[in-house]
């Protein structure tokens, strides 16, 4: 039995629309990024612009008001200790200024005697270093401690010695001090006479840092004169959010670039300071920063007092993670997710995240070497869904 004409369009019509149908539930593949899930090695660090600073600086004030005499000095010359820096002709004074003058003496001699409590204080802490880091040696020849224990205990010697050179340089300033005052004090009795002249001399070797003012002037009491320090002890000092200072312990390992070469330069943290600061951001919000202060291993000779750096301070490495970049985890309720993609389809699988940078996550459990995620999934990506890469 034939079939009409009028038949065979109405099953060509159908045949078209079920063919629209077909392409609708058909979609084309979603374009997508992928990232391969990989083994490989993980740091996780904290970080900010820091900045080099001389560990052991010295200000040269004037004791008293006067006429200081130009200043020959430049910012890079070498000085022994007891060269002469400047000559102070003190001004006259009345009753208030000497007993301002024995006041300063006083105050000067307590600086001395604290100075050489915090040195002695030092020595103590050095020696306890030593001790603790022979005993960590004898353990680690027994089998009882891990070497890179040793490590530590080696730094916080290391650390601790330099507190004691620090803490003897300041003892050693702090008399220097002490003189000042005394013979500012007797520069200033009626009888020294106007023509009189006030000596400062270096308190220790080094090397002039700055020199606010070289001009002959008039100066009042405390007015800075010079700063001395040695620029192959240099320290750097990085403020990082409080948030992340709580993260980070004296003798983490600290990597220092940005500095002006391609190369990178080691430390250690050797301090974090307990006290924080606020601290407006270039966008304007307030923030709490801390002070984290790191020792260089390996300093450039070309790095000076005050330049810039970029520290970075290593919380947690290890050699052989499973890992995923961050861009490919989402939240899914309470849980960590990725789309894993198999056979063409999008799939979600939910995962354990360990540690995280910058670079990368340390995936715990949910994913295998080798395996396919996607990259920064959109609302278009759900589970089951076709995807095909962009590459």
């Amino acid at each position: 039995m034939k079939l009409r004409r009028k038949t065979w369009y109405w099953l060509a019509a159908g045949l078209l629309v079920g063919l629209a149908l077909l392409r609708l539930l058909r979609s084309e593949p979603v374009q997508v990024d992928l990232a391969e899930v990989i083994i490989g090695p993980l740091v996780v660090t904290v970080g900010d612009d820091g900045m080099t600073r001389v560990r052991d600086r010295h200000l040269v004030t004037a004791p008293v008001a006067g006429r200081v005499e130009r200043i020959p000095l430049e910012p890079g010359d070498t000085v022994s200790r007891g060269t002469i820096l400047a000559y102070l002709r003190p001004l006259p004074l009345d009753a208030r200024g000497r007993a301002q003058a024995g006041a300063t003496v006083a105050a000067a001699a307590d600086g001395q005697r604290m100075a050489a409590a915090v040195a002695e204080q030092a020595e103590s802490a050095l020696q306890q270093a030593t001790r603790e880091r022979e005993r960590a040696e004898r353990l680690v020849e027994g089998g009882g401690m891990a070497p890179v224990e040793v490590e530590r205990h080696r730094f916080a010697e290391q650390a601790r010695q330099r507190e004691v050179d620090a803490a003897r340089f300041r003892a050693r300033a702090a008399a220097h001090q002490v003189e000042v005052a005394r013979a500012a004090l007797l520069a200033a009795e009626p009888g020294a006479g106007s023509g009189h002249r006030l000596v400062l001399r270096a308190p220790e070797a080094g090397r002039v840092l700055a020199v606010p003012e070289r001009s002959e002037r008039v100066v009042e009491p405390g007015t800075v004169l010079l700063e001395l320090g040695d620029p192959s002890t240099l320290e750097v000092v990085v403020d990082l959010l409080s948030t992340d200072a709580v993260r980070v312990s004296a003798g983490d390992r600290m990597f220092l670039l940005g500095w002006g070469s391609d190369s990178t330069l080691e430390g250690r943290v050797r301090r974090v300071e307990p006290s924080g600061f606020t601290k407006v951001s270039a966008l304007g919000v307030e923030e709490q920063r801390v002070n984290v202060i790191g020792e260089f291993c390996d300093a450039s000779g070309r790095l000076g007092d005050r330049y810039r750096v970029e520290a970075r301070v290593i919380l947690w490495d290890a050699d052989r993670v499973l890992q995923v970049p961050p861009s490919a985890l989402f939240r899914d309720g309470d849980s960590w997710a990725v789309f894993l993609v198999d056979a063409g389809r999008a799939h979600l699988r939910r995962v354990t995240v360990g540690h995280e940078s910058e670079a990368a996550a340390e995936i715990l459990g949910g994913l295998s070497e080798g395996s396919l995620v996607i990259r920064h999934p959109t609302e278009r990506i759900v589970d089951g869904v076709r995807v095909q890469s962009r590459q």
